[in-house]
């Protein structure tokens, strides 16, 4: 762990300089993640002003489908799908087409822009790629969604045959710095996901790539982490807090707290002013009583349940996003008129 940095910057001139395109120091970057609680509401404040340029007080809204679970080849230590995993999960191949249809049209019922399709495994083979892309050119024709789609490792090839399909977004996350990457998985390295995330800019297609936290990194992993997916110009990013799967390797890592959780969002809305930042797995878990506060940083969040782990009920999304005094965010980015009224919330 690295030293607390002396003297704590002034959090107003690091928005500005946010604002004005300069990255911050390592040195900055350090003081942001060691501040003390005290000042904690100063930081949101200043990455406030940063995510309130760019967003104002949208909130953006993504439903998640696991559309194939478990049954993974790979190595993640966090996953409860990989192969070294024996958490109790269900294990299934890719869903009939009328389940993902059903799935999109919950997502259009919640209000979300996004409907994110997610399949287990480390490259799609060609049976089941040609399955996912009927199943985006069915969605996009029935429903006002973007859809975002995380397969694993792609080639350019498929990636361009992606863009054909319609997909909009392609999630793929680099999950951990350089650095820190062999201590999470074996099967593949740092270079094969930035490889994917590049395959993917040059089909034109735009990306989705964060990380996890709190899985033993250093202060200097996450650092370098943000660093990366900066250089490398993405323009969506999840932040995942882990959630200790029992089963896992990482089942008994127990190492953030909301506050914590909290200073590692503004130094991502600090690194990454114009990018959209998603409070993604974890949420509930990790910024508990605090989840409103993570709105100040951050400007988007799933809902609904995510691959393997269950999310707040909606009707709560929907009231803690009413109760800060934020607003929804529309399909087409403009803040969605209407009002959240019960019936959009029965039955979840």
């Amino acid at each position: 762990m690295s030293q607390c940095p002396k003297s704590l910057p002034n959090w107003n001139l690091l928005a500005e300089r946010s604002l004005a395109g300069e990255r911050l120091t390592r040195e900055e970057a350090l003081a942001v993640l060691h501040a003390p609680d005290v000042v904690l509401l100063e930081q949101l404040a200043a990455a406030y002003r940063v995510r309130h340029h760019y967003w104002e007080n949208r909130v953006r809204l993504h439903f998640l489908l696991n559309a194939q679970s478990g049954l993974c080849p790979e190595d993640c230590n966090y996953c409860s799908q990989s192969k070294i995993s024996t958490a109790e999960i269900a294990k299934y191949p890719l869903l009939a087409q009328e389940k993902i249809l059903s799935a999109a049209e919950r997502a259009q019922e919640l209000k979300a822009g996004t409907f994110c399709f997610v399949i287990s495994g480390r490259s799609p083979n060609e049976f089941v790629f040609t399955k996912v892309l009927e199943a985006v050119r069915e969605v996009k024709a029935k429903y006002e969604l973007k859809v975002c789609a995380c397969l694993g490792l792609l080639s350019e090839e498929q990636t361009h045959r992606l863009a054909e399909a319609g997909v909009d977004r392609v999630n793929h996350n680099l999950n951990t710095s350089e650095n820190y990457h062999s201590q999470i998985c074996t099967t593949h390295t740092f270079n094969d996901r930035v490889a994917t995330i590049k395959n993917v800019q040059t089909a034109g297609i735009t990306t989705c790539c964060g990380g996890i936290l709190g899985m033993g990194e250093s202060d200097e992993d996450v650092i370098d982490l943000a660093f990366a997916l900066r250089e490398l110009e993405v323009t969506s990013v999840p932040i995942n807090f882990l959630i200790p799967i029992p089963g896992t390797p990482l089942a008994e890592v127990r190492e953030l707290n909301p506050r914590r959780c909290l200073r590692i969002l503004c130094l991502f809305r600090f690194l990454l002013p114009a990018q959209e930042i998603r409070i993604a797995g974890g949420r509930e878990v990790h910024l508990q009583s605090l989840q409103p506060l993570g709105l100040y940083p951050a400007n988007s969040i799933f809902i609904g349940d995510y691959l393997t782990t269950a999310g707040q009920a909606a009707a709560n999304d929907f009231k803690m996003i009413q109760d800060a005094g934020f607003v929804l965010e529309s399909a087409d980015g403009s803040p969605w008129e209407g009002e959240l009224k019960e019936e959009l919330v029965i039955g979840v």
